[in-house]
Parts: C-alpha cells; structure tokens; sequence
C-alpha cells in the first residue's frame, strides 16, 4: 500500500480504517497484526507521530496522536494498541545521542517496543551487561528495536543512586534480533497485540544506547511535547483508544437497534428502555470525550506558553486519563447489553470489542489507585481543576 498523499495524520487513520477493519479478524486469529496493516502504519509515517522532528518525526501535539489513535481504534483496538504503545516509545529519542536515536528510528522499519519495568544490568567498560527477561512489549512482534527499564549495578556490586538517593533507572535498548521472543499472551482482550515475553543473555549495550528517559537533566530536545513524560502520554493515548472502543461499539449497538425486532415484542427503536440506554451512554461517552481532550488541550495550552508542567497539570492529566477508560467501559457494557444475544456471536464484533475494552481496563493506566493519588493531591496540595483555569 502507498502513502496516502496530501493527508495530515488523522485523515490518513481515517482512510486506513477499512484497510484495519478487513485485517481485524486475521489479526485476532493470530494474535499479531498483519503485514498489510503494519506496512500500511510504516508507510504512512504513523509510527512517527510523536518522534522528533529532527529526525524526521511529526513531533505533534498530544491531540493529534489522540484523534489518531481513536479513529484507528474504532477500526480495531489491538492496532491502535500497538500503534500507541510504539509511538510513545519513540519519544525516548529525545534523550538519546543522536546517532543512537538515527540507528534506531531511521532504520527501516524503525519501530521500538518495550515491556514493564524490571531486573538490573551490571555496569562493564563502555556500557552495560544484561541477563534477564521482560514481559508486557504490547508490539514486540512488529518492532525492530526492544527496551527494557533496568536499575543499575556498578561493578563494585553497589546500585546507582540517583541525587535524591532512589536508584536510577535506564532504559536500554537493543536490536530485536538479539533478543529471544516468549509466545505467552494467551488472553481474553487485545488478543492482537502480541503483548509477549523477551529475554537477553549476557548482551552487552554500549552506553550511547542507555537512556534516562523522563529525566529532564538527560533531554536533548526542546519541544513542549517532551515536557511531558512517557507515561502521561501513554495515559492520555489509551484513553484514546477506549473513546474509540466504546464510540464503535455504541454506533454497532444504535444500528443494531434501529433495524431489530424479536417476535411478539417491540422493534428496538420503539423500546423506551432502549432509547433511554442509547441516550444516557451517548451523553457519557461525549463527556468523557471532552473532558479527556479539554484536559489535554489545556495542559498543552500552558505547556506552549509557559513551557512549565506542574503538579496540577500531571494530576489532571492522570485524572482525565484514568476516568475516561473507566466511562468507556461502561458504555460499552451498556451497548453490549442492549445487544442481547446477537452480542455472543464473534462475527458481530460486540464480544470482542467488549473483551478489549475490558482488557484495556485492567492494565497500569486504568488502576484505581490514580484516584487515591488524585485525592492525595486535592487534599494535600490545593490541586485546581483543569476546567477553573484559564
């Protein structure tokens, strides 16, 4: 497939949606993307979206990598899964060396994944040794490059400190061929997402390759976009890709309801208890869609013209974050419902975008604990909503 001339990112996810969704149930069965779709994301400069511009990345606002990932979403959940959790590895080349971020990310296809934090690496002349293994890489199986977040041991024995005396954590990197790939992401959601294992064996990374990503000593470029930290931009694009999710499975549920009708009963159009649902799930979805982008497009807002983040904006950005996904699982719960039993059968798609949105739920950015630190906030620090500022 081409590149999509003259079309800015979203409408190029927008004009990939029927590519995805022809592509979704090979994907589902095999618990990968497919080549057309990945080929597709590569040559479209999806991947890139949140890379530097110096290195030829679009390095756009957190809105546009957003709206991309839901109109993608509405397609399939595990390609907009992947395609998030890629794109925010990316941002790790502004703190690379230059030459490192090139090899990386200029290299066809110039892809990185990375798995939960974990284990250490023993400090060696000119870099680091690693013997370990990680879990969770959600786009491992398309990636070029893998990362790992490892503390770090001097050769003495002793683990780095960082000033404030907690251990320092580096992200290294390394090719994906020297890694040893674990198929084990054998679930009930985000089937496609390949979210495997990997495991290095005495693998040495040189120093250019070990990043201190979120450090903002460490940061080379200076864009607002990289004020923000990886794991903010992860919350606000997995949110994302829930509005997707629940505004799909919604609009299957609202065209289910249109033209049904059991016999003896009446159509579902005509139900009062169907209408109400349909109108008290729109309602939420369009709230919980615009508090998650007002949140963001304030955040950006002071970012640009400021280029201060503060503790507000990090606990508004959670908030927003964290509130949307659960809203977007109970829209979808609702539409899947209001299915009734065509909502069983795998070729109506309502099964299995309620298993990805409930596996979407269950990861780090939908915890409920973000509404204890939340609260920490409120009580402790004086925290302002996002919507008072101005």
């Amino acid at each position: 497939m081409n590149k999509l001339p003259g079309f800015g990112l979203i409408e190029r996810a927008q004009a990939l949606a029927p590519l995805i969704a022809r592509e979704a149930d090979e994907i589902e069965r095999t618990r990968r993307l497919t080549q057309p779709v990945v080929s597709a994301l590569i040559e479209n400069g999806l991947y890139r979206v949140l890379l530097p511009q110096s290195l030829g990345g679009a390095e756009v606002a957190p809105e546009i990598f957003m709206r991309m990932l839901e109109e993608v979403a509405k397609a399939d959940a595990s390609t907009a899964w992947c395609l998030g959790q890629c794109s925010v590895c990316a941002m790790t080349a502004a703190y690379l060396d230059p030459d490192a971020a090139h090899e990386i990310f200029n290299v066809p296809p110039g892809i990185l994944a990375w798995g939960a934090i974990a284990n250490e690496v023993q400090v060696v002349p000119g870099g680091y040794r690693a013997t370990a293994r990680w879990d969770f890489a959600s786009g491992s199986r398309q990636a070029s490059w893998l990362g790992a977040h490892v503390q770090i041991v001097e050769a003495d024995g002793t683990r780095r400190l960082k000033p404030n005396g907690a251990p320092e954590v580096r992200t290294i990197l390394f090719a994906a061929a020297s890694a040893t790939m674990h198929d084990v992401w054998d679930v009930i959601g985000l089937n496609g997402t390949g979210t495997d294992s990997y495991s290095v064996n005495n693998l040495f990374i040189p120093e250019k390759f070990a990043a201190l990503r979120d450090d903002p000593a460490a940061l080379r470029e200076q864009g607002p976009l990289y004020r923000l930290s990886t794991n903010m931009v992860f919350g606000l694009g997995f949110a994302a890709v829930s509005v997707g999710v629940a505004r799909a499975t919604l609009d299957a549920a609202i065209e289910l309801a249109r033209g049904k009708a059991s016999v003896g009963l009446k159509a579902m159009r005509e139900n009062n208890a169907v209408q109400g649902e349909i109108g008290r799930a729109e309602g939420s979805l369009r709230a919980a869609r615009a508090y998650l982008y007002a949140t963001a497009g304030e955040v950006w807002h002071d970012l640009t013209r400021t280029g201060n983040l503060t503790e507000d904006h990090r606990t508004a950005l959670r908030l927003a974050s964290t509130w949307t996904i659960h809203q977007a699982a109970s829209v979808v719960d609702t539409a899947y419902h209001m299915a009734g039993a065509t909502a069983v059968f795998s070729a109506n798609k309502f099964e299995r975008r309620f298993r990805d949105m409930h596996a979407i739920a269950q990861q780090i950015q939908a915890r409920d604990t973000h509404y204890e630190d939340v609260g920490k906030a409120i009580l402790g620090t004086g925290f302002v909503s996002r919507g008072s500022a101005s």
